[in-house]
């Protein structure tokens, strides 16, 4: 393991919007919290807290949900067309970029994501927002369909579904949220959202880009707090729709309160994803990509490939590859831009990776790399480093092989010929991710269609905005993203002519 022991800027100096506050952003103000409670924000490098925000209660949901719901009825938002609603969107994206440095560094403060990972979550941020409001054109256009039968047609309406709960979590919070504001903005919709906990602090500079480019009062509300506040939102009578990233265990929580309700609802949940290394795979290719398709963000990102399934002809050449590609990336101060390991983003993540690779070594498994905690200099010195590891000799039944781990954790299976290589990689409650490595693109393409999951790639991983993400099985429910993700966020209703 390579450790960065570069110089890092000194953290109470650096130059950020917010730290302590005591309001939740609601009808276009910043107003005081309801709830007495607060929620402290740690910085995980150096395990300190360096931020807070307030407990929010029912009475802050009340008044959130209710500006929202003014502002799709009877404010100004109700009356904007999808092409004037597309210019607002075109100038948060502008507003967003010009606030980069604030949302990187109060983004690795919040969740050790290296800089070199959240300088890019304002310009993503933008761009998805840019590519939302291309799709003004679909919502304005007549949709006239014809009765099969000749004898009239159609006029088919895309109505906005009305206020929407937003719920997103702590590893990518500003994108994981954006993916789900854009479409509803678009839409129509007005929005409540609540940042996970341990990050509540980054998506307050997107409220102030909103604000800036003239978001009208009550069409977007942002409040924080626990668990308890989210169902607050999900089950409020007059939330018309709810999407939410997280665990699997918390979206199953949600999706029974919906399916009670009746309440349309789009879950992106866990996953645990494989990368096939196919016989003919160029493994310096390989090399190159594999941190960005496998171990993005130190291990925190659902959709990764954190198995790799290896042939046997070539297992023991994969295991020197990956090991040495992670043992030689640098571990360090997520603020230090060479970073490109940072800390577990909070006490229980840490803890939770510790037991996983407590139970791979008492199962079997082969450290090749890492293994345990890492231990820094200086203010670093109590950050909630694990070492980037990887373990050799994984078997199907072994729990890392199973559990998604969301830390820096890769296990490598070995398998004797492609019909093992995919029943593997289907042998998972998850359907979310995947990777085929191989040089020839027809077969990586007949063993990608043979993996069931809901996105995969082809020596490489990464999402496009205008196709859906989703996942499947026990990944969750819906799409977002592409026209697809868009869809989410209308109802529809038929008016019948003769």
């Amino acid at each position: 393991m390579t450790i960065n022991t570069t110089a890092h800027p000194t953290r109470d100096t650096l130059d950020i919007p917010y730290r302590h506050v005591t309001t939740h952003f609601i009808d276009g103000t910043y107003q005081p919290s309801h709830g007495q409670d607060i929620i402290e924000v740690t910085d995980p490098a150096t395990n300190t807290v360096w931020g807070s925000v307030p407990v929010g209660n029912q009475d802050d949901v009340d008044a959130a949900v209710e500006a929202a719901h003014a502002a799709f009825t009877t404010g100004p938002w109700a009356d904007t067309t999808p092409t004037q609603r597309a210019e607002t969107l075109l100038r948060i994206a502008d507003e967003i970029e010009a606030r980069t440095k604030e949302l990187s560094l109060t983004n690795s403060l919040e969740n050790g994501s290296p800089v070199a990972e959240t300088s890019g979550a304002a310009a993503n941020a933008a761009s998805i927002f840019r590519y939302f409001a291309t799709l003004a054109p679909e919502l304005e256009a007549d949709d006239v369909r014809p009765f099969p039968n000749g004898q009239g047609d159609s006029l088919v309406r895309k109505d906005p579904i009305g206020v929407c709960a937003l719920i997103a979590p702590w590893n990518f919070p500003i994108n994981l949220m954006v993916t789900k504001l854009a479409p509803a903005l678009l839409a129509g919709c007005t929005v409540v959202m609540k940042p996970a906990s341990p990050t509540p602090l980054s998506f307050r500079i997107i409220v102030d880009a909103m604000t800036a480019a003239g978001v009208p009062a009550g069409v977007v509300n942002l409040v924080t707090g626990p668990g308890l506040m989210g169902d607050l939102m999900v089950r409020h009578p007059k939330v018309a729709k709810v999407a939410f990233t997280g665990s699997t265990p918390v979206g199953r929580h949600i999706a029974a309160a919906c399916g009670e309700l009746l309440r349309p609802v789009t879950l992106e949940l866990g996953g645990k994803s494989s990368a096939i290394v196919l016989e003919d795979a160029d493994l310096e290719e390989m090399s190159a990509r594999l941190i960005r398709s496998c171990m993005r963000n130190t291990g925190q990102t659902c959709y990764i490939s954190t198995r790799i399934l290896a042939p046997a002809s070539r297992y023991e050449e994969v295991v020197a590859m990956v090991t040495e590609t992670i043992a030689g990336a640098l571990q360090g101060d997520p603020l230090d831009p060479a970073t490109v390991f940072g800390p577990s983003a909070n006490l229980s993540q840490y803890h939770s990776v510790l037991d996983h690779l407590a139970s791979a070594k008492e199962e079997g498994a082969q450290v090749s790399t890492g293994g345990g905690t890492a231990q820094l200099d200086g203010e670093l010195t109590d950050g909630l480093y694990i070492q980037p590891t990887v373990l050799a000799d994984v078997t199907p039944e072994m729990r890392v092989a199973r559990e998604e781990i969301f830390g820096p954790v890769i296990t490598i299976l070995k398998y004797s010929d492609i019909d093992e290589a995919i029943s593997l990689a289907n042998n998972t409650e998850f359907g979310l991710g995947g990777v085929v490595f191989g040089a020839d693109q027809e077969k990586a393409l007949e063993v990608a269609d043979a993996v069931d999951t809901g996105s995969v790639g082809i020596n490489f991983f990464a999402s496009n905005h205008s196709a859906p993400f989703g996942g499947r099985n026990d990944s969750g429910l819906g799409v977002e993203y592409g026209p697809e993700g868009l869809t989410a966020y209308l109802s529809y209703k038929s008016i019948h002519r003769r």
